[in-house]
């Protein structure tokens, strides 16, 4: 369980999460409610809530565990409706989009990426490491997108 700690420390954000409650089943994590661990089988394929995978040692996070970490005092970029929707179809995000960071600013950190009413549309990785570098680089992106909820209708080619 340490690669969801090891993500959501990414963020900023220490997820304390019922380890007791917490399982995997091929390379997938789930937490489970009180009383569900009983009756789940090892080789379920869905049970409780899906928190993601792990592809070559990397976390690929669901929605679900994106959501959770949002709720904590995590690193949040909020960006303008055009800078949403153009994120949501897989681009980086520019500047001149972005209405205000809340948290850690370094490159390499993790930010989520939320619209103006703090729905959480994905995340980026910082590119620069403070707010005045970010609001210099006017023409460059400052955060790229690794994860968006547009990632779903992509891959139904």
């Amino acid at each position: 369980m340490k690669h969801i700690e090891d993500f959501a420390h990414r963020f900023g954000v220490k997820i304390i999460l019922d380890q007791s409650l917490l399982v995997e089943s091929h390379h997938r994590y789930f937490l489970l409610k009180p009383g569900l661990k009983e009756l789940a089988s090892r080789n379920f394929i869905s049970v409780g809530l899906y928190l993601g995978r792990t592809r070559r040692g990397k976390l690929s996070p669901s929605f679900n565990l994106l959501r959770m970490i949002a709720r904590e005092k995590s690193n949040k970029t909020f960006v303008d409706e055009r800078t949403a929707w153009l994120f949501i179809c897989g681009r980086d995000i520019f500047a001149r989009g972005i209405m205000k960071i809340r948290g850690r600013t370094r490159r390499g950190d993790y930010t989520l990426i939320c619209n103006h009413r703090d729905e959480c549309l994905g995340f980026g990785e910082m590119l620069y490491d403070d707010e005045a570098q970010i609001r210099s680089a006017m023409n460059k992106p400052v955060i790229s997108n690794i994860l968006d909820i547009g990632d779903f209708l992509r891959r139904e080619k």
